[in-house]
């Protein structure tokens, strides 16, 4: 795709849309957002060993409590976020209901907390949409206890995890013979695997619009540019925090974790580490090209500048001779001559032609 295709397909009024803009900056702490409930949910429960494999789709929330207890590992994954539901699981696995606080709540800073034998992380799902070029968030909740993970999303429609459940089919796959703490470090390393996808997406995005700029730059081709940087603080308040986040798992000496398995977050946090550096160079080059844009701009306007310079000068001569002609005296040279005519228009004429020479060889354009 072309720069000019890719401007010409991006929406305009996803280039202006100021509620857009309000979204991405307008975060205020002191205000609680209310969370609008799901209309339904969706449970999937996978419940797993080395030797056995079982999935389920549940309709009532309360048919995953009896797998608390079982001695296999179990994956309880809830699509949509409704206050009962969640109160209802989280108390029955015994998870304190500050967490349950933060698993409702809306446009939460990616985090990391140790509580009552469980540990939980919130973290935001990014999306790419092809259609706005917008950079999409979905919250998802995750919670690592013993023998099972719980984990809360928002959309029921869309996650990353797909590779995951395949390889949960697989016997004697990794996932199958390890315990909770690799499924829990399996959930996060897809999430943050998904973050190149996205930032893959925004730099094809990038280099168009680079191409673009160089070839010519207009008040849509701005646009654009501050479409991108709005899109790429999106993606750094997102990915940015996720660092820690992996890092509390690195640091945790829980019985939860295994000591193999933290070489595994180990992982993860390397891969978090060059997704950050990515965004901050995204960020960079969003700055250079606005840098480029502001440059063709003033470039553009000393051509202009430029090209009504030499017009001017080039008509300054047959001004001034028309001037001469024109006075009102009685004696001007060659007034009644039959030639006179001829003689002033032949230097109005020979006169730009020598300077326009005179301009070419001294590489004034």
């Amino acid at each position: 795709m072309t720069g000019a295709k890719y401007l010409k397909y991006l929406n305009p009024l996803t280039l202006f849309d100021t509620k857009r803009t309000r979204d991405i900056f307008h975060v205020n702490p002191t205000i609680i957002p209310e969370r609008v409930e799901a209309s339904e949910i969706k449970v999937n429960v996978y419940d797993y060993s080395a030797t056995e494999f079982v999935e389920k789709q549940l309709s009532d929330i309360k048919d995953c409590f009896a797998y608390r207890d079982n001695e296999q590992t179990t994956w309880i994954n809830v699509d949509g976020i409704r206050k009962a539901d969640v109160e209802a699981v989280c108390h029955h696995f015994g998870i304190h209901y500050l967490i349950v606080e933060d698993i409702m709540s809306v446009s939460q800073r990616p985090k990391m907390d140790e509580m009552e034998n469980v540990m939980f992380c919130l973290l935001n799902m990014l999306y790419f949409n092809e259609q706005t070029g917008a950079v999409e968030t979905e919250q998802i909740s995750i919670i690592l206890g013993k023998g099972f993970v719980l984990s809360f999303q928002e959309d029921a429609g869309r996650d990353v995890f797909n590779p995951i459940r395949d390889k949960l089919k697989l016997n004697g796959s990794k996932l199958r013979v390890s315990g909770a703490d690799y499924l829990c470090y399996a959930l996060l390393d897809m999430i943050v695997d998904n973050y190149y996808i996205v930032m893959e997406k925004l730099g094809d995005r990038i280099e168009l619009l680079e191409e673009k700029i160089i070839r010519g730059s207009n008040t849509r081709t701005l646009a654009v540019i501050n479409s991108l940087r709005k899109e790429l603080i999106v993606l750094k308040r997102n990915v940015s925090p996720v660092r820690e986040l992996i890092n509390g798992f690195i640091r945790s000496e829980s019985d939860l974790l295994e000591e193999r398995t933290t070489k595994y977050f180990k992982d993860v946090y390397d891969h978090i580490l060059q997704a950050n550096d990515l965004a901050e160079n995204y960020r960079d080059m969003m700055m250079n090209l606005q840098d480029l844009y502001l440059s063709n701009v003033n470039l553009k306007t000393n051509e202009v500048m430029k090209v009504m310079a030499i017009v001017t000068c080039l008509l300054a001569p047959a001004t001034v001779i028309g001037g001469i002609f024109g006075m009102n005296f009685d004696r001007i040279p060659y007034l009644h001559h039959q030639y006179g005519f001829f003689i002033a228009v032949g230097l109005m004429l020979i006169v730009p032609v020598w300077m326009l020479v005179v301009f070419k060889r001294r590489g004034w354009f």
